[in-house]
């Protein structure tokens, strides 16, 4: 969000782009259609953002959890921010053992198209080829890349919540972490992974949010983000939708671009395009509040419905979440808690999504309704703790997720309101 996240917000430098490509415009390179098109079902994802500068030689090992298990995985790498073609010339990917190493025999290199080479236009991603063998649900999956002569805009995620290591040269192939010297908090070039679950209708829920969704104030390394407690509770429950995938960005906001491009200009690239899934999960608006710009309620209503009109049209269906408490914040005041109040009476019964998750009902004071629950307050007022990461996802009716719909259907009535769980639409 804002706030601290403007002070803590530094980028190391990092990768990209061989000299053959600087020559080169973007559009002159053609991926294979296999490298540009998705399959199977998506088991984790971050939402691409602009990172800094790049750096020559720079090699990653990024560490990322799975939610669904599955078969086959393949991993999408993102060069959307940058400003010229992106080489990566080594990718291994296989399962942590600790810190920056790897189970024995388990690392593994990826090809794209048949190469082990890719090169990816700017604003473009690319897809690996199917890694043969199983990836387990709740795995810490291991993927080392190395880019031989990076330079421009570097693409990433930079509130991972997660270690994961880089280090000079290539040593994509190594088991050992010894040559992986260094940490960052980061996630660099890599924005999903899929895998081909064993049953065949399984589908995925993407959560559309803020920091709230990416994490903040949860416990670093722990996978404690609210929808990593529901990636639990799916697996648990055997669920139909199983994968989940994190698209949180801080200080993300619905109409304006920021902290991360708006709700509205990423929601294609960071949600409709992933695999499998059947679920939109929209839990965003409070850092348009907190901007203090002069957006009324119509306004962020309006952004709503968009977001839900693209979600239907493409098939799939929108599961909202009311606005959660944030006074004792510097930005909080009586004309941002009118709309806050105002909005989550829209999400309520304003018809237009397929569920309702009152989070705001779950994280509010019951005596000061416009503050967050102290047990649950994470330090600032705002972002919550980890009890308040698990009572969030706690609130999510499991079955409502699995949600079907024609492209172009809307919903035919109101949805329902419970007492802080989601309510389906039927």
């Amino acid at each position: 969000m804002t706030g601290r996240f403007g002070r803590v917000r530094r980028v190391a430098a990092v990768l990209l782009t061989a000299v053959v490509c600087q020559s080169a415009p973007a559009r002159a390179v053609a991926l294979p259609a296999s490298v540009e098109q998705a399959s199977g079902v998506v088991t984790w994802a971050a939402s691409a953002d602009r990172m800094g500068e790049g750096t020559a030689g720079e090699g990653y090992r990024l560490i990322v959890h799975t939610s669904v298990g599955g078969d086959d995985p393949r991993i999408r790498l993102s060069n959307a921010f940058g400003d010229r073609s992106l080489t990566v010339d080594s990718v291994y990917a296989g399962v942590r053992s600790e810190g920056a190493a790897l189970r024995p025999g388990s690392n593994r290199p990826l090809t794209f198209g048949g190469a082990r080479t890719v090169i990816v236009p700017a604003g473009a991603t690319a897809w690996s080829d199917p890694l043969p063998g199983r990836l387990r649900a709740g795995s810490d999956l291991v993927v080392s890349l190395h880019t031989p002569a990076a330079a421009g805009p570097a693409t990433g995620h930079w509130l991972a919540m997660q270690t994961s290591y880089t280090g000079r040269g290539d040593h994509t192939a190594e088991q050992s972490g010894a040559n992986w010297t260094r940490t960052t908090g980061s996630w660099w070039y890599l924005d999903a992974v899929s895998v081909r679950p064993s049953r065949g209708a399984t589908g995925a829920v993407v959560a559309l949010g803020d920091s709230i969704t990416d994490g903040w104030h949860s416990t670093t390394d722990l996978n404690r983000r609210w929808p990593d407690y529901l990636a639990r509770r799916l697996h648990t429950a055997h669920a139909a939708v199983q994968g989940v995938a994190d698209e949180g960005i801080s200080g993300n906001q619905v109409l304006t671009d920021g902290f991360g491009q708006s709700a509205l200009h990423r929601l294609d690239r960071d949600v409709l395009s992933l695999p499998g899934v059947r679920t939109v999960f929209l839990f965003e608006g409070v850092n348009d509040l907190k901007a203090h710009t002069g957006v009324t309620a119509q306004d962020l209503i309006a952004g709503y419905r968009k977001i839900a009109g693209r979600v239907h049209a493409a098939g799939k269906c929108v599961v909202a979440a009311t606005i959660g408490p944030f006074e004792g914040r510097p930005e909080w005041g009586p004309a941002a808690e009118a709309v806050r109040r105002e909005v989550n009476r829209f999400v309520r019964a304003g018809g237009e999504f397929d569920a309702v998750a009152d989070f705001d009902r779950v994280l509010r004071s019951p005596r000061a309704p416009a503050r967050l629950l102290a047990r649950f307050d994470g330090g600032d007022h705002l972002h919550p703790d980890d009890g308040g990461m698990r009572a969030l996802a706690g609130a999510v009716g499991l079955g409502s997720l699995d949600c079907a719909r024609p492209p172009g259907d809307r919903p035919a009535h109101p949805a329902p309101v419970g007492s802080g769980a989601i309510s389906p639409r039927r």
